[in-house]
């Protein structure tokens, strides 16, 4: 099933009321949903898709999910299997927020060796 962006949006909404308000202290933007895909650009198109990522610029910290990156990957589990992966997201994405404003980097750290075994990976097939 692929819901629609605003079904998506109030299963997000739901989902981030389960946090502590401590999590969105410093988060000025809170939490959006971007409707587009985005696909990794170290990836061919289609191949390797980011699912959120916690922002920190000039408009301040915020996390952004993309709806069309879990619908590209996501078309074929049920109404549970989305609820899990907006809240895996979400929390990976607060986890960055609270590791910077901590002045740590240890996901960070992590995504990159994800990325790295991902892409040697895709360079043996």
């Amino acid at each position: 099933m692929v819901p629609t962006y605003d079904q998506m949006g109030d299963w997000l909404e739901e989902i981030a009321g389960q946090f502590p308000e401590a999590f969105f202290e410093d988060l000025d933007g809170g939490i959006q949903l971007e409707e587009q895909a985005l696909s990794d650009p170290d990836f061919p198109p289609g191949e390797m898709y980011v699912m959120g990522e916690y922002v920190h610029d000039m408009l301040g910290r915020y996390i952004l999910l993309y709806y069309g990156s879990f619908a590209a990957l996501l078309s074929g589990e049920d109404e549970e299997g989305w609820k899990d992966e907006i809240f895996a997201t979400v929390a990976h994405e607060f986890t960055h927020h609270l590791e910077e404003t901590a002045g740590l980097h240890a996901l960070d750290d992590k995504d990159m060796e994800f990325l790295r075994e991902a892409l040697a990976e895709y360079g043996d097939e």
